[in-house]
This record gives structure tokens, C-alpha cells and sequence, in this order.
């Protein structure tokens, strides 16, 4: 799922600045929070026909951005504490079938907790 080459640049160029010493993974999942947070302000006060225009305009940038700066701090979490981020996908829709099996919740939006 997540391209190697990719994730090497994203070390290499935190590793050529010196930074892992300050991406402890406690650190790194506060950054993810404040990158979620900014990708949420995006949205933030805009009714569903305001978000479609912002897509569609030079505020998709910005989106693109929060997104990959969500990403990016996920990706580094990961590698830090060894978590294979493709196979804890994997995992975590093994246990979400199981949680909600198609014949109970298709067109449904209940909690789990509810059926």
C-alpha cells in the first residue's frame, strides 16, 4: 500500500535534517493531531456546496497539503514504532467485517452497539 520509495524519501529528507531526534512518537502523534485539526479547518463552517466549489478552485492546494502532512506523520509513526501500516489495515478490516457484517449494517448508519 505505501509506495517504499516513497517512504525512504520521506526518512531520508527528516534523517538529512537531523530531525528524528525530536520525532519521538509521542511528539510525531501530537503533529498528527494538529495536521488532522488543520485538515478539518478546511471544511470547517462550509455547507456541502462550498466544499464541492473549494475543490474545484485554488483552495484544493491547500487541502492536498493538510492531507499529505496527515500522511506524511503517519507514515513516520509507523516506521518509528515499527508498525507495518499496510498490514495494520489489513488487520483492522479483518476485525471491521466481523463488527459489521454486511447483512446487518448495508444502508445502515446505527452504531455497531445498536444491532
Amino acid at each position: 500500500m505505501i509506495d517504499q520509495q516513497l517512504k525512504q524519501t520521506l526518512l531520508e529528507f527528516r534523517r538529512e535534517r537531523d530531525w528524528e531526534q525530536f520525532h519521538t512518537p509521542k511528539d510525531i502523534a501530537i503533529s498528527l493531531s494538529i495536521e488532522a485539526s488543520e485538515l478539518l479547518e478546511w471544511f470547517q463552517w462550509k455547507t456541502p456546496k462550498q466544499v464541492q466549489a473549494r475543490l474545484h478552485s485554488e483552495k484544493r492546494e491547500d487541502l492536498e497539503d493538510e492531507i499529505a502532512d496527515v500522511a506524511v506523520y503517519l507514515i513516520y509513526l509507523c516506521h518509528d514504532l515499527g508498525i507495518d501500516l499496510s498490514q495494520a489495515i489489513e488487520n483492522k478490516m479483518v476485525k471491521n467485517k466481523a463488527k459489521y457484517p454486511l447483512e446487518k449494517v448495508k444502508g445502515r448508519n446505527d452504531k455497531y452497539t445498536e444491532y
